[in-house]
């Protein structure tokens, strides 16, 4: 039985977009399922646009994924340029074949010649027996090319329209479609399963795995991702760098599971599910040709489930890049506050956000929080009647949500509007965390300091 190898082949000429994610996962589960080989080629031949750190990136995003040379299934990476001399071979097979010819012209010729837009070649070159120039490929004048595709099924096109196109530049250097045929055949790839944008090139591809005298392999073209709008996801417009998402704190389980439905579903109306569920469900023929909509909210509540199933040591220890770099952090007091951040973040890094005031000297406040918190005429007498309580309180959070209670009462509040000032004043935010508790691991002394300072700064503000 022959061995399924399926290739991702990115070129290293930007961050690593969601849309060839998807595509990697697609590969990565079928080269699992089937105990395969995912091969990693980085298609490195465009000079003058790569770069190694988008090298290292590509590398960097997979191994996110779980993609990476720790598991048995994968190979790689390789790199197209090493590939050069096996490039030139083939073109030199076509041509000694009859399959291939020079050409000279240039757009303009053809233009000229035609007396029209650039259309197409025209098959000027054919017969005219170079021996230097470009080379094209000798499409058949007749018939057609069938790709047997596993997600849009028998897909024809049409000999006569497909024109005889470049394999190799003048220098003798190839061009995408052969160099690509030809990196396929060498690392004996049985499946190609890419983004439909280039289903346009598959039909050339096919005929030059025919001419190279092989059998091409198993063609799959996997729905575009689009936006809101329906339009194809741009880097020029939309968030689609992978390394955006990781940075920001998605978990790579949510990616990856959110990723693998875009386009594909196991049935039924589950979403939620581990690599290992998903990979034995995955097939190619359930694919949805249609596009796919990248939906970030959605991505944003997937991400949400998967932080909340986290034990909460787990989920404590990865927010820790996030949360280390915040002046004064101590990882044992964050420990007492995880449980409670936990619940209420959809990303990790919104984490901070929630607990950075445990750390600081003394809490950061935006205006709009400090006009919100402290615009009620009773809030001085608040702060000044709490800041008592809070020196002789059982320190518990029960003590102190009923000592601010009583003190809310005393002048005819509500434990809402009561709260508002004490809790800007002891975290610089109008909504975060649990009140009660956060006073409670802020500790006396601190949370003391911080409503006095709070009840001094309000003072001053209202009699100037």
């Amino acid at each position: 039985m022959t061995e399924l190898r399926v290739r991702f082949a990115p070129s290293p000429t930007g961050m690593f977009h969601v849309g060839g994610a998807r595509s990697a996962l697609f590969n990565w589960a079928l080269a699992v399922q089937a105990g395969g080989r995912f091969i990693l080629r980085i298609e490195d031949t465009d000079q003058a646009r790569n770069r190694p750190e988008w090298t290292e990136g590509i590398i960097s995003a997979l191994a996110w994924l779980g993609i990476g040379s720790d598991s048995p299934y994968f190979e790689g990476p390789y790199f197209q340029s090493d590939y050069a001399e096996q490039h030139r071979a083939a073109v030199a097979k076509l041509l000694a074949d009859g399959r291939a010819y020079h050409c000279d012209c240039t757009r303009e010729d053809v233009k000229e010649r035609t007396g029209s837009e650039f259309k197409g070649y025209d098959g000027y070159c054919r017969d005219r027996g170079l021996t230097s120039g470009a080379v094209r490929f000798r499409t058949p004048d007749e018939g057609v090319t069938v790709v047997e595709d596993k997600v849009r099924g028998r897909v024809e096109f049409a000999n006569d329209s497909i024109e005889d196109f470049a394999i190799a530049r003048t220098d003798g250097s190839p061009l995408f479609v052969l160099a690509n045929v030809v990196d396929d055949m060498e690392m004996r790839v049985t499946h190609v399963v890419r983004g439909d944008e280039h289903l346009a090139n598959t039909p050339k591809q096919q005929l030059l795995w025919e001419a190279l005298g092989a059998t091409p392999p198993v063609w799959a073209h996997v729905p575009v991702l689009v936006n809101e709008k329906r339009q194809k996801l741009s880097k020029r417009r939309d968030k689609v760098a992978l390394e955006s998402y990781r940075d920001e704190g998605y978990l790579a389980e949510a990616m990856i599971n959110y990723l693998m439905l875009l386009g594909w579903g196991p049935g039924g109306d589950r979403e939620i599910m581990p690599w290992s569920e998903m990979v034995r469900l995955f097939r190619l023929e359930d694919v949805n040709p249609s596009p796919a909509f990248f939906d970030e909210k959605k991505l944003r509540a997937f991400n949400g489930e998967y932080i909340r199933a986290l034990p909460v040591d787990e989920f404590a220890e990865r927010c820790l890049p996030w949360v280390r770099p915040i002046p004064g952090f101590d990882v044992e007091v964050f420990r007492k506050v995880a449980p409670l951040v936990q619940t209420r973040v959809a990303v990790l890094s919104e984490v901070p956000g929630y607990v950075d005031f445990l750390f600081l000297a003394e809490p950061v406040f935006d205006q709009g929080s400090w006009d919100k918190g402290m615009k009620h005429e009773a809030a001085p007498d608040i702060l000044e009647a709490y800041a008592e309580r809070l020196a002789t309180v059982e320190w518990n959070p029960d003590a102190l949500k009923a000592a601010l209670e009583e003190v809310g009462a005393a002048h005819g509040l509500k434990l809402g509007k009561a709260q508002a000032p004490v809790r800007v004043a002891i975290t610089g935010r109008t909504v975060g965390l649990p009140l009660f508790e956060s006073i409670e691991v802020l500790g006396r002394e601190r949370s003391l300091a911080r409503v006095k300072a709070a009840l001094e700064r309000l003072r001053a503000q209202r009699a100037s």
